[in-house]
């Protein structure tokens, strides 16, 4: 993953949910979406949260499965400093700094997750990762992408960034952090919806499909199967 990743998030750890619910104009649906479509028949399931951040994906999990055991991934340092703040009690957290794509896990999840990281991978080393959390999930284990997502034409991929960008200079953010925003935006590879339903399915998983959509913020569903 880019190194100007890892920096870029570092300086805005401290400010990061404080302004996403300001970056992202579907919030609610978006984090309540993601959460809703994870199960596990377990009580204490193992769930894998990758490029966590600050935890904010994971701590509405843990709302809905309180005695998860949970590992949490990130490049930042400081993304995950602030994690560690936020479960400050939870002794069943496993904090990893470190590039996921490139990380040697060495267990098995009931579930994996991911929240608006995945698309700065590149579109070889998406497809390289999808097939690494085939074989990190139990079977019938689930893999819950909250991402972006590219327009299927330049058109619409243009509009949808014009009314991101409209929509975040009009809801209270300054200049700066409006300006950072965009910075960071630079940096995102985004696949369409159709290419990463394809990407999982030749993998392996099955029910695979975008659950969720608002322009260009889309949560994907895979689920690995239960072998006879």
């Amino acid at each position: 993953m880019n190194e100007n990743v890892r920096i870029l998030f570092n300086e805005v750890a401290q400010q990061y949910d404080q302004q996403r619910k300001q970056l992202i104009p579907c919030f609610d649906d978006f984090y309540e979406t993601a959460i809703r479509w994870t199960y596990s028949t377990k009580e204490s399931p193992r769930i894998l949260d990758l490029g966590a951040g600050t935890g904010l994906l994971s701590a509405g999990i843990l709302h809905k499965f309180p005695h998860a055991q949970l590992t949490l991934v990130d490049l930042s340092d400081k993304m995950l400093e602030t994690a560690r703040q936020r479960f400050a009690d939870n002794r069943r957290i496993e904090y990893i700094v470190a590039d996921y794509s490139q990380y040697e896990f060495d267990g098995r999840y009931d579930i994996i997750v991911s929240s608006l990281s995945i698309h700065h991978l590149r579109h070889q080393d998406k497809k390289a990762l999808f097939h690494k959390l085939y074989t990190l999930l139990e079977e019938g284990g689930v893999f819950i992408n909250a991402d972006q997502a590219m327009g299927l034409t330049p058109f619409i991929d243009l509009s949808y960034k014009k009314q991101w960008e409209a929509w975040i200079r009009s809801n209270g953010l300054s200049v700066e952090a409006v300006e950072a925003s965009i910075e960071r935006r630079k940096l995102d590879i985004n696949a369409t919806v159709e290419d990463q339903i394809l990407w999982l399915g030749e993998t392996g998983f099955l029910d695979v499909d975008c659950v969720y959509k608002y322009n260009d913020f889309a949560i994907f569903h895979a689920r690995k199967p239960v072998e006879d």
